[in-house]
C-alpha cells in the first residue's frame, strides 16, 4: 500500500482510517502485546514519522480502535440480548440468561477481549492527556450503552448496572490472558498436562464469573 501525500482534510481521514484498518487487520494475526510501530508502517506503507503525523504512539492507534471495536460490540450485543433474554421470567432466570449471553458474545470476540487487558496497564499509558481523556469520554457514552442495556432485562440492577459493566469488561481482559497462552506455555501444558489447570477457557470462565458477579450485585429477597 502507497500513498500520495495527504493535502486535504478528507485525504487525511483516508490515511487514519487506513492505518486503523491496518492495524485491526494486525490483530487478527497477533495479540495486542505484538503489534509494533514499526511492523505498522511498513504494513501500511509509511514511514514511522508519517504514521506519527495522525496517531502520536502505537498506544493511541490502539485505543482508538478498542473504541470501534467497543461501539461495534454493544450494537451487536443489544441484538444478542432481544434474542437471547424474555423479559417475563423471575429475576434470578433473567440474570442466567443475561450472563449467557454476556459470556458468549464476549468470548466471541477474542480482539476485544484481549485490548479490555491492555488497556489499563499498557493502552492508558505513552499518550498525552488530550488522547486519554477523549478515549474516556468516548468511554463515558458506551458505559451509559451498556448500562442502559442491562437496566433494560435487569432493572433490578438499579445503580449497579453501571458497576456490573465495568467489571464485566475488566474480568473479559483478565480471563482472555489466561485463555491464550503463549507458545512456551502452550509447550509447558503439553509436556506437563496438570499445569494446564492454569488455561481457562474464556467462555466457561467468563460464564461463571459474569454470573456469580451479577447474582452478587442484584438484591436479595
Amino acid at each position: 500500500m502507497t500513498f500520495q501525500r495527504a493535502r486535504t482534510e478528507e485525504q487525511r481521514e483516508i490515511r487514519r482510517r487506513a492505518i486503523l484498518d491496518m492495524a485491526s487487520a494486525m490483530l487478527d494475526e497477533m495479540p495486542v502485546a505484538a503489534v509494533t510501530l514499526n511492523e505498522l508502517s511498513r504494513r501500511v506503507g509509511l514511514a514511522k514519522p508519517n504514521v506519527l503525523r495522525y496517531f502520536e504512539s502505537r498506544e493511541a492507534v490502539l485505543l482508538e480502535l478498542l473504541d470501534r471495536f467497543l461501539r461495534e460490540w454493544l450494537t451487536d450485543l443489544a441484538d444478542e440480548l432481544a434474542a437471547g433474554v424474555d423479559d417475563e421470567p423471575p429475576m434470578a432466570e433473567r440474570a442466567t440468561a443475561v450472563a449467557e449471553v454476556l459470556s458468549r458474545s464476549l468470548s466471541d470476540r477474542v480482539v476485544l477481549c484481549d485490548l479490555f487487558g491492555a488497556q489499563g496497564g499498557v493502552l492508558e499509558h505513552n499518550v498525552s492527556v488530550e488522547v486519554v481523556a477523549r478515549y474516556k469520554r468516548a468511554s463515558l457514552d458506551r458505559l451509559s450503552t451498556m448500562t442502559a442495556l442491562l437496566r433494560k432485562y435487569l432493572p433490578e440492577l438499579g445503580e449497579n448496572a453501571t458497576l456490573f459493566s465495568l467489571q464485566t469488561m475488566a474480568m473479559a481482559g483478565a480471563l482472555s490472558a489466561y485463555s491464550t497462552p503463549p507458545p512456551s506455555l502452550r509447550a509447558a501444558y503439553r509436556a506437563e498436562p496438570d499445569l494446564a489447570r492454569f488455561h481457562l477457557e474464556l467462555k466457561d470462565s467468563l460464564k461463571l464469573a459474569v454470573t456469580s458477579t451479577l447474582l452478587g450485585v442484584l438484591p436479595r429477597g
